[in-house]
């Protein structure tokens, strides 16, 4: 981290653009932005290399596919050296979606996505807490995402 990258304004634009529309072609995009499909190929490239973009997600409505339980885990961990191992062992977890390590009460803060209580009661009691360093957790229920949005690139 803190490595200087040397993105000009046509870099921010297409960040900006894409993160609005990822499906949108390059020429679509070169001619918004008044320049060759080729030009943005390139800067997408380029972009990608400096890990500044990290690929493409599609977009999708969760609880149409059935996955109606949302939840936040404040794990404790019992020595903060232990982080390593314990994020290891929950990446390995496919409901996890999001993990953080945080200040404050928790040591990590995690997100989880379960079709319905039963899978999270399993993730829960039967995965979390087997997980060696983890001393407890706390877990709150999403009701509803009033919304999710990406940060503006501003230069």
């Amino acid at each position: 981290m803190g490595v200087k990258l040397n993105l000009d304004k046509l870099d921010l634009e297409i960040i900006h653009h894409m993160m609005d529309d990822a499906a949108i072609s390059y020429a679509d995009l070169g001619k918004k932005l008044f320049v060759s499909g080729g030009t943005i190929h390139v800067r997408i490239k380029k972009l990608q290399e400096a890990g500044v973009v990290k690929g493409t997600k599609l977009n999708t409505d969760l609880k149409l596919l059935g996955y109606d339980v949302i939840a936040f885990i404040g794990i404790y961990l019992k020595e903060s050296s232990l982080y390593d191992n314990v994020a290891r062992e929950l990446q390995k977890m496919p409901e996890i979606v999001r993990l953080n390590y945080t200040t404050g009460n928790y040591s990590m803060f995690a997100e989880v996505v379960c079709k319905d209580i039963t899978q999270l009661r399993f993730v829960l009691h039967d995965q979390l807490q087997k997980i060696k360093g983890i001393e407890r957790t706390e877990t709150f229920i999403s009701l509803e995402e009033s919304f999710n949005r990406n940060v503006k690139v501003v230069n």
